[in-house]
């Protein structure tokens, strides 16, 4: 298990590598361009100034989180082509400077969905919190109105740039079912992991969070099943999934240790991160500790150890805590914290062993 740590680069994250490079463990930065917009290639001197920013404090590049999918491509439409040649040539530059694995999403319109980005722990900590009920009950029309009427509006995990084309977005997907997507999915993976092979790149995307529908629009990376048919589409050793447990366990029909163990060869990268399900959908995430959310984060670490996983692990989303102002989610202590549980988890394994 190689242990890196998520990181939004310089002047754009309140962690420095500096801070990074005292926790220990971390071989690595999770990194990506995040000021190329969804479907444009990658500058090549943009990578090779990460590299070097890495290189100086003894980090590897390995892991892009993430090379964004265009809404093109997801909607199936007669542009894609163009974007998935950008993200042909993105694959072999990002290989030229040594990156192993890419870690994505298909989730239409908007990633991650939370409706609360600091609320309170009993303890006085904040974290990402969702509200189920406030999320099925909102109109996707309402949203477009309240924009109109509030350009400074926003919403935790909703790009501003997309909230300015929500009315185009939301009907250009009116009519796209799951299986519709499907076949997008598909048609984008059998165009770009032949190229991920000869690049020695592996794919790695990313489950729905949360795993459901929200809004009406489809989501398909969300249960064991489906990521089983996610595999078969294109049946490869470099069409993986980047495992995560926080995204997966929002429902508790989802056992992400199974997971780990049935996928075990099939995963690049991990994701770990502890939420705490409440009885009407709500959900918070907590610490890494087992014992304070539902998802049961030693079975987990268990069984990558079982497995002899050698792939890249980074601890998820954190809490923010001892009043560290951050990126939601992505705060320092807590990640920091949280690398040290994981690890204690997998060297007492190790011993074990002995």
């Amino acid at each position: 298990m190689e242990m890196v740590f998520r990181w939004y680069g310089e002047g754009n994250d309140s962690v420095s590598l500096d801070q990074i490079k005292q926790i220990p463990g971390v071989k690595g930065i999770v990194w990506a361009l995040h000021d190329v917009p969804a479907g444009e290639e990658w500058p090549m001197d943009k990578i090779l100034e990460v590299k070097k920013q890495a290189d100086e404090y003894g980090f590897n590049i390995d892991v892009v989180e993430s090379v964004n999918v265009h809404e093109d491509i997801k909607l199936g439409l007669p542009t894609r082509d163009k974007y998935i040649e950008n993200y042909k040539k993105t694959i072999e530059k990002l290989a030229k400077a040594g990156v192993k694995v890419i870690c994505y999403n298909f989730m239409p319109v908007f990633d991650w969905t939370r409706t609360d980005l600091y609320k309170e722990h009993e303890d006085g900590s904040t974290a990402l919190f969702y509200e189920k009920a406030k999320v099925e009950n909102l109109d996707p029309m309402d949203l477009v109105h309240e924009i109109a009427d509030n350009p400074k509006f926003t919403m935790p995990g909703w790009e501003p740039d997309r909230l300015k084309d929500l009315s185009k977005l939301f009907e250009a997907y009116k009519h796209v079912t799951e299986e519709d997507l499907w076949n997008n999915l598909k048609y984008f993976l059998e165009q770009i992991i032949p190229v991920a092979e000869v690049n020695d790149i592996k794919m790695a995307i990313h489950p729905d969070d949360p795993p459901w529908t929200i809004f009406g629009l489809p989501r398909i990376i969300t249960n064991k099943e489906n990521i089983r048919r996610f595999l078969d589409l294109v049946d490869s050793p470099y069409n993986g999934i980047t495992l995560c447990s926080g995204s997966l366990g929002a429902n508790p029909n989802n056992d992400a240790a199974d997971m780990v163990r049935t996928f075990a060869d099939r995963i690049p990268f991990g994701h770990i991160r502890n939420v705490k399900i409440f009885e009407n959908g709500d959900f918070i995430e907590t610490s890494h500790r087992t014992t304070d959310g539902s998802v049961d984060i030693y079975d987990i670490v268990k069984a990558y150890h079982e497995n002899n996983f050698t792939g890249y692990i980074r601890p998820d989303h954190g809490r923010h805590i001892w009043g560290e102002e951050c990126r939601p989610g992505y705060g320092l202590y807590d990640r920091a914290l949280g690398i040290m549980y994981l690890l204690g988890i997998w060297d007492s394994l190790e011993r074990q062993e002995k």
